[in-house]
């Protein structure tokens, strides 16, 4: 083997008359020196050139980035040079892997990888060879989730010698090249694309020892229709449903037995979108579990909660017959009524001291009718006596029946109000996210 280290060191490979490429016996002597790094002099570092195409994201979940890369290595050796004349024009040969000394090229912040190394290499007269490997790298990334199905996600791939100090790196490609063929295979893969790659070189040290690492960053992007589709559309069609709710009659329709079918509805509908939702250690989505849906079935429960105070007031004096409080007539029937633009005929203004001194016993003498307000809110009342559509048509339950509607309407416009600037910071925040990719 000294022979051959000289003999290789002094020049480059023999080629013989009829042989197509180096001979035998040259590259053999290149075999046998494969646990020597080939520089002929060691003190010279041996330069390796990285890049790689992001085939496809495999899997963004709980921390885990899972991906498809095709990385190349490019690195020369100094015993693997020959001239094209004398070998019968040959520039190009293959060899196996195995047998020659390759760059020891780990990435670092990888949980898992399953590599499917190309048995060859592809060695160029020039010395100069390049390797291919597909990688299925599953790597620890530091998931930010919150503005999730229109997140950004920001992973990290750190390349450099798990042993060799004197192995120098460096990108084969820019990182605009390496980003726009990434681009052209991730466009129809998955439910990810890819934004941008950037890195950098840098040095790791520990102790005296240093080595060379490259890092790169690679920016992705979900594509959120998925999640619009199977999420955010159903729960939105629930919630207007519950809205229009409100319009059911609360004297003549059981409201909350519909309310709580809702929120039932609601819950199982969670429960089988759980898996569609991300979740990690650290951070939780705007419409996970915790935030949006939960603020949604939130506003359920608020509204069946109304339903139950109005359908209690519609029925207060239904064993009591207590009369309303004078507190309760000046703030309800007369400044909340103002305020919401709830009127009443004349005729239908609250019943006089005379009529308040009848028989707890009196009932109504005619059926009811419904009086149509500018703002399409049904107002009952009677053309003998004040408010006969509740229940029993007794004069007080007709008092009570005007405090319930007017109630009604205001929490149904303070629902309408909660809602509607909820949705309002929920689009506001998404489009500034969706601008700012």
């Amino acid at each position: 083997n000294g022979g051959a280290w000289m003999s290789l060191c002094d020049g480059k490979l023999q080629c013989k008359e009829g042989h197509s490429g180096p001979t035998h016996e040259s590259i053999q002597a290149v075999f046998d020196l494969q646990s020597f790094r080939p520089a002929v002099n060691l003190s010279n570092p041996t330069v390796t050139n990285i890049s790689f195409t992001l085939y496809a994201v495999l899997g963004v979940k709980a921390q885990i980035l899972t991906t498809f890369l095709w990385l190349r290595l490019y690195w020369f050796h100094e015993f693997l040079i020959w001239d094209p004349d004398e070998c019968d024009g040959v520039t190009k040969i293959s060899l196996p892997v195995k047998q020659l000394w390759s760059p020891d090229i780990i990435v670092y912040d990888v949980d898992d990888d399953v590599s499917q190394a190309c048995p060859f290499v592809y060695v160029n007269h020039t010395g100069h060879i390049r390797w291919d490997r597909m990688l299925r790298l599953v790597s620890a990334c530091n998931l930010k989730i919150f503005s999730f199905p229109f997140d950004v996600q920001n992973c990290t791939f750190t390349f450099g010698s798990y042993m060799h100090t004197n192995v120098r790196v460096s990108p084969a490609l820019t990182f605009k090249e390496m980003s726009g063929n990434s681009k052209r295979y991730l466009e129809a893969s998955g439910e990810w694309e890819l934004v941008n790659i950037l890195g950098e070189t840098s040095i790791l040290q520990f102790g005296i020892d240093e080595w060379d690492i490259i890092t790169f960053w690679v920016v992705i992007k979900r594509r959120p229709i998925l999640y619009v589709v199977n999420l955010l559309i159903p729960s939105s069609f629930l919630m207007i449903i519950d809205i229009l709710s409100f319009y059911l009659p609360p004297h003549s329709v059981d409201r909350a037995s519909f309310k709580m079918t809702l929120i039932l509805g609601y819950t199982v509908f969670l429960l089988i979108m759980n898996d569609l939702l991300p979740s990690t250690a650290n951070g939780t989505p705007i419409i996970g579990q915790s935030i949006y849906f939960s603020v949604c079935l939130a506003l359920m429960v608020i509204s069946l909660l109304e339903t139950v105070i109005i359908t209690n007031v519609l029925h207060h004096n239904s064993m009591k017959y207590k009369e309303v409080p004078n507190w309760v007539r000046i703030v309800v029937l007369k400044h909340i009524a103002r305020l919401i633009c709830y009127r009443w005929l004349e005729d239908e203004a609250p019943a006089t001291k005379q009529e308040e001194g009848k028989s707890n016993n009196l009932n109504c003498t005619s059926p009811p009718t419904v009086t149509q307000t500018e703002n399409n809110v049904p107002v009952p009342h009677s053309t003998s006596n004040y408010g006969g559509n509740c229940g029993t048509f007794h004069v007080l339950q007709g008092k009570w029946c005007h405090v319930g509607y007017i109630l009604d309407f205001l929490l149904f416009r303070i629902y309408l109000l909660l809602i509607s600037c909820y949705a309002m910071v929920i689009i506001c925040m998404w489009c500034i996210w969706i601008s700012q990719d």
